[in-house]
C-alpha cells in the first residue's frame, strides 16, 4: 500500500510552479550572479542572447526557462545552489529544498565552491555581503534552513545510513564579524540539538515503524502486516471554527436555525493537506482534530509522528507527541522544559543548550497533543490570561496547554490537538488556524482496509463480498477500530467455518466476539468450548471489568502496576486487552503504565460489569444506566469518558447476549433476564422525554443494540414527530440506527435534517426506511451529486408523501434528474425545492413530468432565481397542466399546488374550448399569481395570451408590477373573453385616474363582474366575478343581431344581471372628479353597493350625487364615510328619507371618524318594461319593518333639534331613531320628545351617552308622559347615579304609559324605560347593581307602596339585607293578580330554609312559589292577591303577639295559611336539618295545589331522606318532581316507587346524578306503567347496565307521549343499548334523545340509524363519547337527513373517520333548524374541513359549532373562515387544541372582521406564535387564544 504522503511530489512541483513569479522577482535583483552561475551550467548559452532583452525580470524568466530545459538534473542542482548562496525569502527557501533534495555531496560542494569563487553572491534585494562556504554544519544555516535541510537529509538516507552520514547534509555559512568563542558556542550548541533530534527521530521509529493496522492486538500475531503498509488513509474534512463552537456550546444539542450557507461547505482534504499552508513565522499555529470514538485519531498522530521520523515532513526540526490520558498522571506543576524533556525524552547531554535552540528554532517544532476530550482536569484558561509566562514559571498541564496554543509559550510553534466531539474550550476554537473533522472510513476505504488485512488469505475475496452484501456490517466497518474488529472475527470464523459464516449484528454483539476469539486464540481449541474457557477465566475478566469500572468512575485511564491486580494483567496482557508503556512524570524514572487498547474497550468491560456483578442490583443498575445526566442536561456530562457506555449497556440487554452473560455472571437466565428488563424499561422511558437530534441518534444506537423489536417498536411510536435532525454530522452508523428505529414504528414519521453533513452511504441506508412520510434536508452541501445520489434512494421509500431539498446547491440539471426520478413516486404530494441554484429551468420538461404525478398536489421552487421569462412559460405550462391547480409566483416566491389525479385528461383544454364553449362547464379551478415580478406593459399581450388559454381560472394576482394604464387597459379590453370565475387583482400597479376610469368601464363590458375595489392611496384595484355558472363560459365576440326593447327584456329574462360592488375609497376624489366618474357609472344601472369613503367630495360632492343617485335602480347600499361633510349635509341627508322614500337606514356620524352610510329598500320591477320605475312602490313589508335614523357624535343645539325634528316628522314610517354619543342639552331633549307624536310607528329611541345626568333624567321624564307613544327609550351610560333611579321608579310608579324599567348601575351602566300607549296589564321593574344605601331603600319601599299594578320585581345585588327584605316585602302588594318577586343578595346563601320560609311569609297576599337556590343566591317568590286583601297593619300587630313557647307552632300554622295555593316548589343547594325535613313533608307537600317539587344538590340526613321519600305518597297532583344530585340509592326506590304510584299526573321525573342500579331501575320501570302523561325521564349518571336498560325499554313501547329521556353517563353494554332503539321507534313524538357517556359503540349506533327516521319530531340528540366508530358513523350520518327537525347534534369523543364526516356533511342542508353542533375530538383532520364547510354554510340557523381538540391545520381554517361570512346567525365557533398556524389564524380573522354577529372564535392551544396572538386578539378580542 501506499503510504499516506503518496501525492507529496505532484504538490510540490505545483508549489514550485505557483512561486515562479516570486523567484523571478528575487533573481531580477541579483541578476550578475544568476548569469555567472547560469553560464557554469549552461556553458553552451552565450551572454549575448539577452541583449536584446532589458527588462530584468525578463532576462531571469528567460534564463530560468533555459535552465529548466536543460533537464531534471541540472534544474536541480541549480536549485540547491541557490538555496545555499543566495539569503532566499523563507518560505521560497522551503519550497525549493523540499522541491530539489540532495545530490551527490562532493559534487555539490565543488560546484558551490566554484560558483562561489566566479561570483559574489548577493543577500537578498539589498545585495548583503556574500557568505563563505565552509564545512557542512549546522552553525552557519540561516535562520529555517538547518532544520529543513537536515529533515530532508534523514528522511531521503536510507535507513542503514549512520550517524555521519546523516551530519553531512548540513552546510554552514561563516558571518566575518563572528569571533571563534561565539562559533564554539554555537557549534556544540547545534551538535547537541542534531544529537537529540536524531535521538528523537530513532526513538519515532523504533515505536511507529512496525505496527499493525488501526486497533492491532499488542501481541504478535501471524503474518503481521507492516504499520507503513496497513495504514489507510482516513476521510478527512476540513470546516469552519464557527461551526465547531456552535457544536460544543451546548454538548451534544441542536443547533436552533440552520447554519449560513458559507458556513456548510466542508472541503474533503488529505492528510498531506494539514500542514501544506504551515510556513515559519513567529506566529504559533493551532491546528484541530476531531472525530467520534474509533475513527482513528491517535492512529493518525502515530502516523504523522512516523512520516516526520522518515523525513517526509520538512517544515519541521523536532515533532513532540503528548497524550492527555497519560498527562492526566500528574499532579504537580510543571515548567516547558520540563514538559518537552522529562515527559517526552530527555536530552542525553547539553540540555539546556537543546532547550535553547528549541526556543530559537520554535517555529521549526510540531506539538502533538492527543485526546483532549481525556483530559480529567479541568482547563484553566484564567489563569494562564494574566500577562505573558515566564520559562522557569512553574504551571499545571492546563496551564501549559493554554499558553502554548495562545502563543505564550514556544512562540510560533505548530500545534495540533485531538479530540471527540465534546464541549471543547472557546478560547482555543476561537485561536483555530485549521479545524477538520475525522470521519473515518468511506466504502472505499473499508475494502482497501480489508483488502489488505485479508491479502495473504485464500479468502479475502469471499470476505470482502460478505461485507459488501451486509449493509449493517458495512455501516460498522466505516469506524476503523469497528473495522479492525469486523476483520477478526470474520477472518477466524473464515478459517473455521468456510461455507458458513454468521457475523454478530450488533457493536456490543462483535465486542464480545471479539474477546472469546482472543481467548480461543491464546488458549486453542484444547481449552474447551466458550462455557469451559469463561468458567477458566471468570475471576479474570470479572477483575478487569470491575478495573474498568472503577477508571471511568475515576476519570483514570491509565493505570500503574500496583492498580492491576498480578492475574488481570497478565490475562489482559496475553490476550491484546491492555497495552503497556512507559510513563513518565516530572523528576521520577520512568513506570510502566497500562491502559485498554482503545477507550471504548473500557467502556465495553465497565458495562459488562454492571451486567454480570452480583454486587450491582437494579437500582443501582438504573442508577448507572439512568441518561438524564448525560442526555438533558445542557452543562457538561458528569461522565465524560462514557461515550459508549450506554450504548453498551443496551447490547448486553439483548436475548443474544444472555447466554454469554449467564456463563460470565454463573447466574440461572431469570436473573440475568431481570436485569437486563431495567436497562429496556429505562429505554423505554427516556423516550417519553423531549429529545434534541443527537439525542435521539443515541437512543436509536442503544435501541438497535438491544436487537429487541417490541421494545424497539414502542420507542419508535413514542418518537413520532420528533425527528429534527440540525447542524451536526450523521454518519451510516447513525442512519442504520435510525431506520431500524423508525421502520419499527406504528406511524408514519417526519425527518428533518437541517445542516446536517451526511455522504451518499446515508442516503443508501435511509432508502430502506419504509415509515417515512416527510423527508427534508437543507443544506448547501445538497448539490447536484447529492441530488442524484437521493434520486437513486428515494424511489424504494413507499410512504413518502413529502419531500423537501431546500437551501441547497442543485442547479437546473440536478433538479431535471431529480424530478425524473420523482416522477416513478406516485405516492408523493408536495415537493419542496426552494432555495436552490436552478436558473434556466427546462420548464416543459419538468411539468412534462410532474403532470405525471397523480397525487402531486404542491411544488416549491422559491429562491431559485428564474427569470421572468421562465416564470411566464412556467405559468402557461401550469395553466396547460391538467391537475395544476395554482401558481404563486411572489418576488422569489415560487409555488405550484395540483388537484391531485390527473386522469385521462388531454394535455390542454383549447381544442375542447374552442369547438363547444357554450357547454363545457370547467371541472377545475386554477389560480395564477404573478406578484411583484417586474412585469411592464410589453408584457400585456403575453399575459392575455395566457390567461384566455385557460377557461377555468378562478383567481388572478397580477399586484405589485409595472403595466401601469396602458398595461392594465390592454388586459381589460380582453377581460370579457378571460374566465375568471372569482377575483383580479392589479392593486400597485401605478393606475391614474384614467386607469381607474378605463377599470370602471369594465364593470359594463363584462357581465360576471361582481366587485370593483379601488383605492389611489392604497394602490388598491382588485376585480370580484360571480361563480354563477350562467357565466362559465365566455360571450361571443360577435355583436348581437337586434337590438329592439323586446330583445333586450327577452335577454334580461334569460341571463339575470348580477349586483355590482363598486369601492371608490381612499382617492383623494373631489366634487369636480364625480363628473367624470358618474359619467362611466350611469352606465352600470346593475350597481347594488357604492362606496366613496375616505375621499374630499365634501357637501357639494355629496349633493351632486345624490342628483345622481335615481340612475342606480338597484342601490342597496351607500357609503360616503369621511368625506369632510358639516351639519348641512345631515339636515339634506334627513330630508332624503322623504323625497327618497326606498332609503331602509341611515347611519351618520360627525365624530372623529365621519360616518355616512345609507341602506336601500329592493323596489319592484315593472313587468311590462325592462326600465326600473323611477318612484318607489310602498310595499306591505317595508313598512312593517320601517326606517331607522341614526345621528351620532354631533353637536345638536335646540335650534338644530328642532329643524331635525321637523325634518324627521315629515317621515313616518321611522321605526328607530337613535341619537345616541350626541352632546344634548335638556331643552333639545325637550323639544325631541315634543315631536314624538308625529312618529306613531317609533319602536325605539336612543339616548344613550348623550350626557344626560340626574337631572336631564328628571327634565325628560316630566315631559315624557305627555308623548302618547309606545317604544323603547334606551337611556344607558348617562351617568345617573342612585338620587336618579328612585325618581324613575317614582315615575314609573305613577306614570300609566310606563311599561317597564330596567337599571344597572355596573360597568354596563343599562337604563331602559318601555312606553305603551295601549293597555297592556304588565308592569315590570328590575334593579341590578345599584348600591342602595339604607335611606334610598327606604325611600324605594316607600315608592312602591304606591306602585299597585306591578307584575313583576327583581332585585340582584342592591344592598338589601335581611331586613331591608323584610320591609320591601311588606311594601309590594297589588291591588289584583300575581307578582313575582325575585331577591338575589349574598346573605340568601348563608340562611337557613327556616329563617328564609319566616322572610317568605312577611309577603303580602297568598304564596304561589318559593324558590330558595343558593348557589345562584335566589330567594324567589310568587305572590296572589285576593279580592279582599288583609291589610299589612293587622299582619304586623298580629305577629307582635306572638310569644317565644308558640311562637314554633305559630310559624307552622302561618306558612299553612300562606302557602294554601302554593303550586311551586323549588330549592337548591340547601342544608335541611331534621326538624326542616319534618316540616318539608308535614305542611309543604301535601299542600293540594302542588304541582312541581324540586330538592336537588342538597344536603339531607338519611332519615330526612326516609321521610321525604314517604311524604312523596301525599303529592297527589305533582306533575313535575326533581330529586337530581341527591345520591339516592336503589335501596330508596321501592319506598320511592310507592309514592310515584300516588301521582297520576306526573308528567316529568328527573332523578340525574344519583345512584340508581339495575333494580332500582327496574322497580322504576314498573311504575312508569301507569304514568300516561309522562313527557320526561331523567336517569343519566347512575349506575343502570342492561338489566335495568331493558326492563326500561320495555315499558317505553306503551309512553306515547315520552318527548325526553335522558340516560347519559350510564354502563350498559351494546345489547343494553341496542334493546333500548329498539324500543325508542315506538316513541314517535321524541324530541330530545340524550346517550352520551355510555360506549354503546357501533352496534347500537347502526340500531339507532334504523330507528331514526321514524322519530320525525327529534330536535336535541346527544351521543358523545360512546365508542363510535366509522362503521356506526357512516350510518348515523346516513340516517340523521330524516330528522329535519334536529337543533342540536352531539357526536363529540367518538372516532367517526373521515367517511362519516364526509356523510355527516352532505346531510347538513337538510337541517334547516339546526342551531348547534358538537365535533369534539372526532379526529377531524382538513381533509374533511371543506365539506364541513360547505355544509355548515347551508345552515341557516347555526349558531355554535364545537370542532375542538381534532386535527385541523391551516386548510381548514381557511375552508371554516370563508365559510363565516354566509352564516348570518352564528356566534360562537370553538376551535381549541387543533393544528392551527399563523397563516390559518389570520385567515379567521381577517374573515371575523366581515360577521358582527359572531361572539367569538376560540383558538386556545393551537401552535400560533404568541406575538401574532396578542396582535390579532387587540385587533379583534373576538379572536380568543386563552383558555379562559
Amino acid at each position: 500500500m501506499q503510504p499516506s504522503f503518496q501525492n507529496d511530489d505532484l504538490d510540490l512541483e505545483a508549489a514550485v510552479a505557483s512561486a515562479r513569479p516570486q523567484l523571478v522577482e528575487f533573481l531580477s535583483h541579483c541578476l550578475d550572479w544568476l548569469l555567472t552561475t547560469s553560464q557554469r551550467f549552461l556553458p553552451e548559452v552565450a551572454p549575448s542572447g539577452l541583449d536584446g532583452i532589458t527588462d530584468h525580470k525578463r532576462q531571469a524568466s528567460v534564463l530560468l526557462d533555459l535552465l529548466e530545459k536543460a533537464g531534471p538534473a541540472t534544474w536541480k542542482e541549480f536549485t540547491q545552489c541557490l538555496c545555499m548562496e543566495c539569503d532566499l525569502p523563507l518560505d521560497l527557501e522551503t519550497l525549493l529544498i523540499s522541491f530539489a533534495g540532495e545530490g551527490n555531496s562532493s559534487q555539490k560542494q565543488e560546484a558551490c565552491r566554484d560558483a562561489s569563487a566566479r561570483s559574489s553572491v548577493p543577500r537578498g534585494k539589498a545585495g548583503t555581503d556574500p557568505g563563505v562556504l565552509c564545512s557542512w554544519s549546522l552553525s552557519s544555516l540561516p535562520m529555517g534552513w538547518a532544520g529543513l535541510q537536515m529533515s530532508h537529509v534523514l528522511a531521503t538516507a536510507p535507513a542503514s545510513c549512520g550517524e555521519a552520514t546523516a551530519t553531512t547534509g548540513f552546510i554552514r555559512r561563516r558571518h566575518h564579524n563572528s569571533s571563534e568563542s561565539d562559533k564554539d558556542i554555537k557549534k556544540q550548541r547545534l551538535d547537541s540539538a542534531e544529537k537529540y533530534r536524531r535521538f528523537v527521530i530513532n526513538s519515532m521509529r523504533q515505536r511507529y515503524g512496525s505496527r499493525r493496522a488501526a486497533g492491532a492486538a499488542a501481541q504478535e500475531q501471524a503474518q503481521p502486516l507492516a504499520f507503513n503498509q496497513g495504514f489507510v488513509n482516513l476521510v478527512i474534512r476540513q470546516i469552519k471554527a464557527s461551526r465547531l463552537k456552535e457544536r460544543t456550546d451546548k454538548p451534544r444539542e441542536d443547533v436552533a436555525g440552520a447554519p449560513e450557507p458559507e458556513e456548510c461547505v466542508d472541503t474533503a482534504m488529505k492528510v498531506s493537506d494539514l500542514f501544506r499552508g504551515v510556513v515559519p513565522s513567529g506566529t504559533t499555529k493551532v491546528m484541530f482534530l476531531f472525530g467520534k470514538p474509533g475513527t482513528g485519531k491517535t492512529m493518525l498522530m502515530h502516523r504523522i509522528c512516523q512520516k516526520w521520523a522518515e523525513g517526509v515532513l520538512p517544515q519541521f526540526l523536532f515533532t513532540f507527541l503528548f497524550e492527555f490520558r497519560q498527562l492526566n498522571l500528574l499532579k504537580g506543576k510543571l515548567t516547558l522544559k520540563e514538559l518537552l524533556f522529562d515527559l517526552f525524552l530527555q536530552p542525553e547531554d547539553s540540555p539546556d543548550a537543546v532547550f535553547q535552540y528549541l526556543l530559537e528554532k520554535a517555529s521549526y517544532t510540531l506539538i502533538i497533543f492527543d485526546g483532549l476530550d481525556e483530559f480529567a482536569a479541568n482547563m484553566d484558561v484564567s489563569s494562564s490570561s494574566m500577562g505573558g509566562p515566564s520559562l522557569t514559571s512553574r504551571m499545571s498541564i492546563s496551564e501549559l496547554f493554554v499558553n502554548l496554543y495562545r502563543g505564550k509559550l514556544l512562540p510560533g510553534c505548530t500545534v495540533l490537538v485531538t479530540s471527540r466531539p465534546k464541549r471543547l474550550p472557546e478560547d482555543l476554537l476561537n485561536t483555530v488556524d485549521l479545524l477538520a473533522e475525522i470521519w473515518g472510513f468511506d466504502h472505499e476505504k473499508v475494502e482497501e482496509y480489508v483488502s489488505h488485512y485479508f491479502h495473504q488469505h485464500s479468502f479475502k475475496e469471499q470476505a470482502i463480498a460478505h461485507l459488501k452484501n451486509n449493509t449493517k456490517l458495512l455501516s460498522l466497518c466505516l469506524i476503523p477500530a469497528l473495522c479492525y474488529i469486523v476483520c477478526t472475527c470474520l477472518e477466524y470464523l473464515l478459517l473455521k467455518h468456510q461455507m458458513n459464516v454468521e457475523l454478530p449484528q450488533t457493536m456490543t454483539q462483535f465486542y464480545i466476539k471479539m474477546l472469546l476469539i482472543f481467548i480461543n486464540k491464546q488458549q486453542g481449541e484444547r481449552a474447551g468450548d466458550e462455557e469451559t474457557q469463561l468458567n477458566c477465566n471468570r475471576k479474570a475478566i470479572l477483575d478487569l471489568c470491575d478495573l474498568a469500572l472503577k477508571g471511568l468512575e475515576d476519570k483514570k485511564l491509565v493505570f500503574y502496576v500496583g492498580d492491576i491486580p498480578e492475574h488481570v494483567k497478565e490475562f489482559a496482557s496475553l490476550h491484546g486487552l491492555l497495552t503497556v508503556f512507559e510513563v513518565k512524570t516530572s523528576g521520577t524514572h520512568p513506570e510502566a503504565g497500562y491502559a485498554f487498547v482503545h477507550l471504548s474497550l473500557q467502556e465495553f468491560f465497565a458495562a459488562l460489569y454492571l451486567m454480570v456483578s452480583e454486587r450491582v442490583d437494579k437500582n443501582y443498575l438504573r442508577k448507572k444506566f439512568s441518561l438524564k445526566s448525560k442526555w438533558t442536561l445542557k452543562n457538561e456530562a458528569k461522565t465524560e469518558f462514557m461515550e459508549s457506555f450506554h450504548i453498551f449497556l443496551s447490547g448486553l440487554s439483548s436475548k443474544e447476549c444472555r447466554t454469554f452473560l449467564m456463563l460470565l455472571a454463573d447466574q440461572d437466565e431469570a436473573w440475568v433476564q431481570d436485569k437486563q428488563d431495567a436497562i429496556l424499561q429505562s429505554l423505554k422511558k427516556l423516550a417519553a422525554t423531549h429529545l434534541t437530534g443527537p439525542k435521539v441518534i443515541e437512543l436509536c444506537h442503544c435501541t438497535f443494540e438491544t436487537q429487541d423489536l417490541k421494545v424497539a417498536q414502542h420507542i419508535g411510536s413514542l418518537l413520532n414527530f420528533k425527528y429534527e435532525f440540525k447542524n451536526f454530522r450523521l454518519t451510516p452508523l447513525d442512519m442504520s440506527a435510525l431506520v431500524f428505529v423508525i421502520n419499527l414504528g406504528q406511524d408514519l414519521t417526519h425527518l428533518d435534517f437541517a445542516g446536517c453533513l451526511m455522504d451518499v452511504d446515508c442516503l443508501e441506508i435511509l432508502a430502506s426506511c419504509k415509515n417515512v412520510e416527510h423527508l427534508s434536508f437543507r443544506s448547501r452541501r445538497c448539490g447536484d451529486d447529492f441530488a442524484a445520489a437521493l434520486s437513486k434512494s428515494i424511489q424504494g421509500m413507499g410512504s413518502l408523501k413529502k419531500l423537501a431539498l431546500t437551501g441547497g446547491s442543485m442547479t437546473a440539471e440536478g433538479m431535471s434528474n431529480l424530478v425524473q426520478a420523482l416522477s416513478q413516486c406516485h405516492q408523493l404530494e408536495e415537493i419542496n425545492l426552494q432555495d436552490n441554484r436552478v436558473r434556466d429551468l427546462d420548464v416543459k420538461r419538468v411539468m412534462d413530468l410532474f403532470s405525471r404525478m397523480e397525487k402531486l398536489k404542491k411544488i416549491n421552487l422559491s429562491n431559485n432565481d428564474l427569470s421572468l421569462n421562465a416564470v411566464l412559460i412556467l405559468a402557461k405550462e401550469v395553466i396547460a397542466c391538467q391537475n395544476a391547480t395554482e401558481l404563486l409566483v411572489r418576488k422569489d416566491t415560487v409555488i405550484m399546488c395540483f388537484s391531485g389525479p390527473s386522469g385521462n385528461f388531454p394535455r390542454s383544454l383549447d381544442l375542447m374550448w374552442e369547438e363547444n364553449k357554450e357547454h363545457v362547464i370547467p371541472t377545475r379551478h386554477v389560480k395564477l399569481c404573478l406578484q411583484d415580478c417586474s412585469l411592464s406593459p410589453q408584457h400585456a399581450e403575453a399575459i392575455v395570451d395566457i390567461l384566455q388559454s385557460c377557461p377555468c381560472l378562478s383567481e388572478v394576482n397580477l399586484s405589485g408590477n409595472k403595466l401601469g394604464d396602458k398595461g392594465c387597459s390592454c388586459l381589460l379590453e380582453s377581460l370579457p373573453w378571460i374566465s375568471i370565475s372569482k377575483q383580479l387583482d392589479l392593486s400597485q400597479n401605478h393606475l391614474s385616474v384614467n386607469g381607474i376610469c378605463s377599470l370602471l368601464k369594465s364593470v359594463n363590458t363584462c357581465q360576471k363582474m361582481m366587485e370593483v375595489q379601488v383605492s389611489l392611496c392604497r394602490q388598491t384595484a382588485v376585480l370580484r366575478f360571480a361563480e354563477d355558472r350562467e357565466f362559465a363560459s365566455p360571450p361571443p365576440r360577435e355583436e348581437p343581431l337586434f337590438s329592439t326593447d323586446e330583445h333586450q327584456y327577452g335577454k334580461e329574462h334569460q341571463r339575470p344581471t348580477t349586483s355590482k360592488k363598486i369601492r371608490l375609497t381612499d382617492s383623494r376624489f373631489q366634487a369636480s372628479d364625480l363628473e367624470k366618474l358618474c359619467a362611466v357609472l350611469k352606465k352600470s344601472s346593475s350597481i347594488s353597493e357604492l362606496d366613496l369613503s375616505n375621499n374630499n367630495l365634501g357637501d357639494e360632492g355629496l349633493l351632486q350625487l345624490f342628483l345622481f343617485l335615481p340612475n342606480l335602480k338597484m342601490l342597496s347600499s351607500l357609503k360616503l364615510n369621511d368625506n369632510q361633510i358639516s351639519l348641512k349635509s345631515v339636515f339634506f341627508l334627513a330630508q332624503s328619507l322623504s323625497t327618497l322614500e326606498h332609503i331602509k337606514t341611515m347611519n351618520l356620524s360627525l365624530g372623529h371618524r365621519q360616518v355616512v352610510h345609507l341602506t336601500f329598500w329592493e323596489r319592484i320591477r315593472a313587468r311590462s318594461t325592462s326600465r326600473w320605475r323611477s318612484s318607489f312602490l310602498a310595499h306591505p313589508e317595508h313598512v312593517a319593518k320601517g326606517w331607522c335614523f341614526r345621528l351620532r357624535d354631533c353637536r345638536v343645539g335646540p335650534e338644530d333639534m328642532t329643524r331635525l325634528c321637523q325634518i324627521l316628522a315629515q317621515c313616518p314610517q321611522l321605526t328607530e331613531i337613535d341619537l345616541s354619543g350626541n352632546s344634548l342639552s335638556d331643552q333639545s331633549i325637550e323639544r325631541l320628545l315634543s315631536f314624538l307624536p308625529y312618529l306613531c310607528h317609533l319602536t325605539l329611541l336612543s339616548l344613550s351617552r348623550t350626557q344626560m345626568g340626574d337631572e336631564g333624567l328628571r327634565c325628560l321624564l316630566d315631559h315624557l308622559h305627555q308623548a302618547p307613544v309606545t317604544c323603547s327609550l334606551n337611556l344607558s351610560h348617562n351617568r345617573i347615579s342612585q338620587d336618579g333611579v328612585l325618581h324613575l321608579v317614582n315615575a314609573f310608579a305613577t306614570s300609566g304609559n310606563t311599561m317597564e324599567v330596567q337599571v344597572s348601575l355596573c360597568s354596563k351602566a343599562t337604563l331602559i324605560i318601555k312606553l305603551t300607549s295601549r293597555d297592556d296589564p304588565r308592569k315590570i321593574l328590575r334593579l341590578a347593581e345599584c348600591n342602595f344605601q339604607p335611606d334610598h331603600l327606604e325611600k324605594l319601599c316607600l315608592l312602591l307602596e304606591k306602585c299597585t299594578g306591578l307584575t313583576e320585581y327583581r332585585s340582584s345585588n342592591n344592598n338589601v339585607t335581611v331586613q331591608a327584605a323584610e320591609r320591601l316585602l311588606h311594601s309590594l302588594r297589588k291591588n289584583l293578580g300575581p307578582l313575582k318577586i325575585s331577591i338575589e343578595e349574598p346573605w340568601v346563601r348563608k340562611e337557613s330554609v327556616t329563617n328564609l320560609l319566616e322572610l317568605a311569609v312577611q309577603a303580602c297576599g297568598n304564596i304561589t312559589e318559593i324558590t330558595i337556590c343558593k348557589e345562584k343566591t335566589l330567594f324567589q317568590l310568587g305572590v296572589r292577591f285576593l279580592h279582599c286583601p288583609e291589610k299589612v297593619e293587622s299582619v304586623i300587630s298580629r305577629l307582635n303577639l306572638y310569644k317565644p313557647e308558640v311562637e314554633h307552632a305559630c310559624f307552622y300554622q302561618r306558612i299553612r295559611e300562606k302557602c294554601a295555593q302554593l303550586q311551586e316548589l323549588r330549592w337548591s343547594h340547601v342544608e335541611l336539618l331534621n326538624d326542616e325535613a319534618e316540616m318539608l313533608v308535614r305542611i309543604l307537600l301535601p299542600l293540594p295545589d302542588l304541582k312541581k317539587f324540586g330538592l336537588t344538590s342538597s344536603s339531607i340526613t338519611p332519615t330526612g331522606i326516609d321521610y321525604l321519600i314517604t311524604g312523596l305518597q301525599n303529592c297527589q297532583a305533582i306533575e313535575e318532581l326533581n330529586l337530581g344530585y341527591m345520591k339516592l340509592s336503589s335501596a330508596a326506590i321501592p319506598k320511592f316507587v310507592l309514592g310515584l304510584r300516588e301521582m297520576p299526573s306526573l308528567k316529568r321525573l328527573i332523578l340525574n346524578h344519583n345512584s340508581i342500579g339495575n333494580d332500582g331501575c327496574s322497580r322504576l320501570a314498573e311504575a312508569f306503567r301507569n304514568m300516561h302523561y309522562m313527557e320526561e325521564i331523567n336517569l343519566s349518571h347512575n349506575n343502570i347496565g342492561d338489566p335495568g336498560l331493558i326492563n326500561l325499554a320495555a315499558v317505553l313501547l306503551e309512553m306515547q307521549n315520552l318527548k325526553r329521556i335522558d340516560l347519559s353517563g350510564n354502563s350498559p353494554s351494546p345489547a343494553g343499548g341496542e334493546k333500548l332503539m329498539e324500543a325508542l321507534t315506538y316513541c314517535k313524538h321524541i324530541e330530545e334523545l340524550l346517550l352520551s357517556r355510555n360506549g354503546f359503540g357501533d352496534r347500537t349506533a347502526v340500531k339507532l340509524a334504523l330507528c331514526l327516521p321514524h322519530m320525525t319530531n327529534l330536535k336535541i340528540l346527544h351521543l358523545q363519547n360512546n365508542g363510535i366508530g366509522p362503521a356506526g358513523g357512516m350510518e348515523l350520518a346516513r340516517a340523521l337527513v330524516a330528522c329535519g327537525l334536529l337543533e342540536e347534534i352531539s357526536l363529540s369523543e367518538n372516532d367517526l373517520g373521515e367517511g362519516s364526516i364526509h356523510a355527516l356533511s352532505e346531510g347538513l342542508p337538510c337541517f334547516e333548524r339546526l342551531r348547534k353542533i358538537e365535533l369534539k375530538l372526532c379526529g377531524i383532520t382538513d381533509s374533511a374541513s371543506k365539506s364541513l364547510s360547505h355544509g355548515f354554510r347551508q345552515c341557516p340557523s347555526m349558531e355554535e359549532i364545537i370542532l375542538s381538540w381534532n386535527a385541523l391545520g391551516d386548510r381548514g381554517a381557511r375552508e371554516l373562515a370563508s365559510a363565516l361570512p354566509g352564516m348570518e346567525k352564528l356566534k360562537m365557533l370553538d376551535l381549541e387544541k387543533n393544528h392551527i398556524s399563523a397563516c390559518g389564524a389570520r385567515k379567521l380573522a381577517e374573515e371575523l372582521a366581515k360577521c358582527p354577529e359572531i361572539q367569538f372564535i376560540r383558538l386556545w392551544d393551537n401552535p400560533v406564535p404568541r406575538g401574532l396572538a396578542e396582535n390579532l386578539t387587540s385587533q379583534d378580542p373576538r379572536l380568543c387564544f386563552s383558555f379562559y
